[in-house]
């Protein structure tokens, strides 16, 4: 076989990642990774592990259940963040456990952690004791306001939302605050984790250096939401909350028709045009009001509700082909679920089905995939979610080399 029709493998192939993180923002940092084919070793309290096995809902022999009544109930939250990772139990408070962690430091590429600014250290399990036993290390951070932020505070995404400005971003001048009802922060955050260590890797590979990357949750999510301009727009008179459209770019946002609501994007003169051709409305196109960007935008009231005088006549199915088959950029709002079985995520595996150790693949429930395809490399394959400690044997003893009495010893000692 020759170099053109090899398999290159997936493109994290071989990378080794120590992944200490719980709940959701570390967990997903960690799931990227595996998706890209990185051996991920997810080290988890030997009493209980991850947070997340304890979340309902439970999906089990019995279908789905709000408690979980047997071992197969197994937390669709576990299954879904912990997927495509190996899972090793190591009690962390323990002198004992933090041996066996920097034994595994000492034989892995990267170490992903998430907990409040400052614990890392105080267990003895932080940057320095990893540096010391590993210098190339690649460390990895996230936290809700950085390693220099304040010790000991837990982050949870409706406080980072709301610390953020993101709440009072979206509805109406007199609506109450919106929580996104994504936990956007914990989604958004391992993403710029994954940027940093994919830069300190290749920083590495010519400097020889390990380094500590630190990630807050507040300053990813508070570096979206500006963004937007929004001291230009007090200082201009606009209104920061403009509800379902964004008046200076008339006609932009939502609209109501008879059964739903569409989006509609057509801020251009031409595209606009477009718009008044489909609603059997050229005569706007002349109006004054409409004529031009400037003009739309100081009347946007005025063409939403022209807008929706005819749009309001129709289900959002007609309202939509008829804006698409005059060229205008319009689809329909759809819910969570129908989303999640669109035909093209799916044909792309941007969504999966959800996978259980014993029930195997559930095709009426669908979790997170990759949405990352690379032209040399077949399109992930995350493995299902491990049960707890079901590798602990295989990974202390290929990976740092521990004989079967070293883990009667530890198992003994309560590290393992």
């Amino acid at each position: 076989m020759n170099d053109e029709t090899a398999d290159p493998g997936p493109p994290l192939g071989g990378l080794r990642v120590l992944d200490l993180t719980r709940a959701l923002s570390g967990p997903l940092c960690t799931l990227v990774l595996a998706g890209l084919g990185a051996n991920v070793i997810k080290i988890e309290d030997p009493d209980g592990g991850d947070v997340s096995r304890g979340n309902a809902p439970y999906l089990g022999p019995d279908g789905l259940s709000m408690t979980a009544t047997g071992p197969d109930d197994l937390s669709l939250a576990l299954l879904n963040r912990c997927k495509g990772k190996r899972s090793v139990t190591v009690n962390l408070k323990s002198p004992a456990g933090v041996q066996v962690f920097k034994d595994l430091v000492r034989e892995v590429d990267v170490v992903v952690e998430n907990f409040s600014a400052g614990t890392a250290e105080r267990l003895g399990v932080g940057y320095e004791a990893a540096r010391a036993a590993n210098p190339t290390i690649i460390y990895c951070s996230i936290s809700g306001f950085g390693q220099d932020g304040e010790s000991g505070v837990r982050a949870m995404d409706a406080l980072v939302q709301a610390l953020s400005g993101l709440m009072l971003a979206s509805g109406g001048p007199d609506d109450p605050p919106i929580r996104v009802g994504v936990p956007v922060a914990d989604v958004m955050t391992p993403l710029y984790a994954v940027i940093g260590i994919l830069s300190a890797l290749h920083r590495r590979e010519t400097t020889g250096l390990g380094e500590h990357i630190d990630v807050s949750m507040l300053g990813a999510l508070t570096s979206l939401v500006a963004v937007e301009d929004w001291q230009a727009l007090e200082k201009l008179g606009q209104p920061l909350r403009t509800g379902p459209t964004l008046p200076r770019l008339a006609p932009f946002g939502l609209y109501r028709c008879a059964d739903g609501w569409f989006a509609l994007v057509a801020p251009q003169d031409r595209m606009v045009r477009s718009v008044f051709t489909a609603m059997g409305r050229d005569d706007l196109g002349k109006d004054p009001r409409f004529a031009t960007r400037d003009a739309r935008v100081g009347n946007e009231v005025a063409l939403r509700e022209e807008i929706e005088d005819w749009s309001g006549q129709y289900p959002v199915a007609h309202v939509v082909e008829v804006l698409v088959a005059a060229g205008v950029s319009a689809a329909p709002v759809r819910t969570p679920i129908e989303a999640v079985f669109d035909e093209r995520v799916v044909a792309r595996n941007e969504t999966r089905p959800v996978m259980h150790p014993s029930l195997g693949e559930v095709g009426e429930l669908r979790t997170m995939g990759l949405p990352i395809r690379f032209s040399s490399a077949p399109d992930s394959r995350l493995d299902c979610a491990p049960r707890l400690g079901q590798d602990t044997d295989s990974v202390l003893t290929g990976l740092a080399g521990y004989s079967a009495e070293r883990l009667e010893e530890l198992r003994d000692a309560g590290a393992i």
